[in-house]
């Protein structure tokens, strides 16, 4: 972070590039050289979140407005505005997050973002995220409407599909009827830019508020409290540590506001003796695999690994140690996330975890660290179960050693809320007791159970939840992904007893507003008109 400069990049507030009221700046870093970036970013003082939340609140008002088609209609031109500039915003991401060109941004993450645009948008033109019911016989009718502005906060490592300006909290709470004040990432500040500058020649062509998307780079910690406390705002999505997010929550609850939060999470996998004695060598590649993709910066990498006591688990361990030691480490996120690795794997040996490969100091050229694993037995980690939940965000895993089938499920009782949790099991049928006991101990630690796969990597699918107990999220009944479920957050349930047909909201009325709209009417879904 530095003094202001004379040449700061412009935040997008009420419609207008404008200079920002700014305490100071900063730059990104490129990790791949772990030197600073040329261009410069502010970060805001209050006077920039005063003026985002007027503009946010009146265009508010002015959404609640408009037909689902219209909102329909600018998510949709978005998204092929992304495609269109697909080159530019791959350059961007690269230079700021390491992340590879190719296949990671270009052809998985920017066409997810896009599509998921694409999905938000049909969800918003039927309603049927928004549960309309209806009750002829008591004149009841409800559903789900604009909450009003929406905080979201993107994290560093999904600069596209993530993002704070075009990631799935922002599909969601667009499509919801809501505009969005997006807070960048000072990992990718550039990249996120880009995207708003798309975002707004989109609002533009399709006649939506221009304060309908709205971008500030960086606020103090205070201020980020204030933003999501703030009576103006209806709620944040938030997508990063679990210290900065929990500080937020503690905000937003004082003041009753909605926060869904996404943490942290070691996404256990268990593996069964039967596994692997059946298929140890298919799965020592799918686990190197999961674990070293992306550097292991996603938040569903597997960062722990439970196993029962037998030779086939030492040849496991073995055989993935030596795949650790002969891959190339990659280029992690930061300088910061490199910092908070280190710590990680500093913090676990301290509690007694033995360093079987990896781990030491950083490169000094780059941002990056050697691939690691560490290992450490039942008995050990029921001694201190919270600290050896400790996650290590990049190219590290733990595996816990169990004695057996007993401690194994007492090591899975004593885990935190996760995002995912995987088993893999004997594919003869051999072991289903056996893993039935393991389902039932684990089932209510996550968000989505795995069998025989692992779990790098989020369809964009109805049916997917990307969500689970704390502390991988704030609330365990919330999704960040899948449409229309992850609409849900950005919704208020509202109910309208004896209201006349002309005075209902379109989704209410007799007659549908398309002829997709399913919507319960006296107890049936169905579509049509009543």
């Amino acid at each position: 972070m530095s003094s202001v400069s004379t040449d700061v990049a412009r935040v997008l507030i009420a419609g207008s590039w404008r200079n920002a009221s700014p305490q100071s700046t900063f730059h990104a870093t490129d990790p791949n050289l772990n030197s600073a970036l040329p261009e410069t970013f502010p970060v805001s003082t209050w006077d920039d979140c005063e003026a985002a939340l007027d503009a946010a609140a009146a265009a508010a008002v002015e959404l609640r407005k408009l037909p689902a088609e219209k909102i329909a209609n600018f998510l949709c031109l978005y998204a092929d505005k992304i495609d269109s500039a697909k080159d530019s915003l791959v350059d961007a991401a690269f230079a700021e997050t390491g992340l590879a060109r190719s296949p990671r941004l270009a052809d998985v993450e920017l066409p997810r973002t896009s599509n998921q645009l694409r999905a938000a948008a049909e969800a918003c033109r039927t309603g049927n995220w928004a549960l309309p019911t209806i009750d002829t016989k008591a004149g009841i009718r409800s559903c789900y409407r604009p909450l009003g502005p929406v905080c979201v906060f993107g994290p560093n490592n999904f600069p596209f599909a993530f993002g704070s300006v075009s990631g799935g909290d922002f599909a969601a709470a667009i499509a919801a009827g809501n505009p969005v004040i997006g807070k960048a990432n000072s990992s990718h500040p550039e990249t996120t830019r880009l995207f708003a500058e798309l975002a707004l020649e989109a609002v533009q062509e399709t006649g939506l508020p221009e304060a309908t998307v709205q971008l500030l780079y960086r606020t103090d910690h205070a201020d980020g409290e204030r933003l999501v406390s703030d009576p103006r705002v209806g709620a944040t999505g938030y997508t990063g540590s679990r210290s900065a997010g929990l500080t937020l929550k503690a905000a937003a609850d004082r003041a009753g506001k909605p926060i869904y939060l996404e943490l942290s999470s070691v996404n256990p996998v268990v593996i069964t003796p039967g596994a692997l004695a059946q298929r140890g060598d298919a799965i020592v590649k799918d686990f190197v695999t999961s674990v070293l993709m992306g550097t292991g910066q996603f938040c569903t990498n597997p960062g722990m690994v439970l196993l029962v006591a037998n030779n086939d688990t030492e040849a496991f361990i073995t055989a993935v140690k030596e795949q650790f030691e002969s891959t190339a480490a990659g280029t992690l996120l930061s300088p910061a996330v490199t910092k908070s690795l280190g710590k990680s794997i500093q913090t676990l040996a301290s509690l007694g975890a033995e360093l079987l490969t990896g781990g030491g100091d950083p490169e000094p050229d780059r941002c990056a660290m050697a691939n690691t694993l560490m290992r450490v037995d039942g008995t050990t980690f029921l001694s201190d179960p919270e600290g050896f939940q400790t996650e290590a965000f990049g190219n590290a895993s733990v595996v816990v050693v169990a004695n057996d089938l007993s401690q194994l499920c007492e090591v899975i009782g004593q885990l935190e809320g996760n995002l995912t949790g995987c088993i893999y099991s004997a594919e003869d049928g051999s072991e289903e007791r056996d893993v039935e006991q393991i389902s039932f101990a684990l089932e209510p630690k996550v968000g989505r159970l795995l069998n025989d796969k692992m779990p790098t990597g989020v369809a964009v699918s109805p049916a997917m939840n990307h969500g689970g107990p704390y502390p991988a999220t704030g609330h365990p009944g919330f999704t960040a992904v899948g449409v229309p479920a992850s609409l849900l957050r950005f919704g208020k349930l509202t109910s309208f007893d004896n209201v006349r047909q002309d005075r209902l909201p379109a989704l209410l009325q007799d007659d549908a507003p398309t002829d997709e709209t399913m919507r319960l009417i006296d107890g049936q879904w169905r579509t049509g008109s009543v």
